[in-house]
């Protein structure tokens, strides 16, 4: 993730001189994330193809918008630009948003680094969009899709921002969560944050990463906070898919959750009954078979996932 962040940061800066952000315009569809992080780099705030159609109206066969939360130093196109437009594809309203973009990092110099702020206040922006896409949809409810940190701030919005209605489930805003990597009980980076935690660093990486990159290390407090209470809220079912090659949630396993009470909770293993998917953390929202996974999660009546080759490399 380190040299990802070092990659983007000096890309995005050779190109600023020539790169000038207007009104989000379309992206074309990708295969995988690099490609997808490139022409992010060289086209800045565009929308997945699929994504942000505010004239989308729910049909009957898939009555809630999907609404698709990215990753730490993603944004709504390298993440979502595979994904998105096979959702819509499928009849699903999909929406996209970025969040995080505090420019109190030093990560903040490559304007496609979002995510790395604080999840508590992106939660919030998470909010406004979900009302947002409600309003706009007239839709009694959505489904979050989330890779990475945005699996683990859908499941803070629900706890903490208005996502959830612990007094009576069905006024919840958000019925499924579907979660790709997730880091929801921290993780140890492949053993980077730990090494970073014995010799005192963390706190010194706040400043040049941005504080989400530290709240997901699995001895943070947000994490603590997060997981007090249980996994789940009742009213919402969860899948949770996570890939054996995840070298950014580690162990990998520290990605699936338990359901509590009024929730259901399906921990679905990426190369389960497909050997060959080598998919790891960044490339996994690009696997064919990650995508039908998450399309079987949204609808049940959805073609069963497709068992196609894939390398771990983004």
């Amino acid at each position: 993730m380190i040299k990802y962040v070092t990659a983007v940061c000096a890309a995005a800066a050779t190109v600023l001189a020539t790169s000038t952000s207007a009104a989000a315009e379309t992206g074309p569809e990708q295969d995988n994330f690099l490609p997808a992080l490139g022409h992010s780099i060289l086209h800045l705030d565009i929308d997945p193809l699929g994504a942000n159609d505010w004239n989308c109206r729910p049909s009957a066969a898939h009555p809630r918008p999907v609404v698709l939360v990215h990753g730490t130093y993603e944004n709504r196109y390298n993440n979502w630009a595979r994904m998105a437009p096979e959702l819509k594809a499928q009849g699903h309203c999909v929406y996209a948003l970025d969040y995080g973009d505090t420019d109190d990092a030093g990560v903040s110099v490559a304007p496609t680094v979002k995510g790395y702020g604080d999840i508590k206040k992106s939660s919030k922006e998470l909010a406004a969009f979900v009302d947002k896409v409600l309003a706009a949809s007239g839709a009694g409810q959505v489904d979050l899709v989330g890779h990475s940190q945005g699996g683990t701030l859908s499941r803070w919005y629900l706890k903490a921002d208005g996502g959830a209605n612990p007094a009576d489930p069905s006024k919840n805003k958000v019925k499924k969560v579907v979660q790709l990597g997730a880091t929801n009980h921290g993780t140890t980076m492949s053993g980077i944050e730990t090494l970073a935690d014995l010799l005192g660093m963390l706190e010194s990486g706040e400043k040049p990463l941005g504080k989400a990159g530290i709240q997901q290390y699995v001895k943070s407090d947000f994490i603590k906070e997060l997981n007090a209470d249980g996994d789940t809220v009742p009213g919402v079912d969860y899948t949770v898919i996570g890939t054996k090659y995840d070298e950014i949630t580690t162990p990998w396993q520290s990605t699936f959750m338990t359901a509590g009470p009024g929730a259901t909770v399906q921990n679905i293993t990426l190369q389960e009954g497909c050997f060959v998917d080598f998919s790891a953390h960044l490339s996994m929202s690009y696997s064919p078979r990650a995508i039908g996974l998450v399309k079987r999660a949204l609808d049940p009546s959805a073609p069963a996932a497709p068992c196609v080759p894939r390398a771990p490399a983004f």
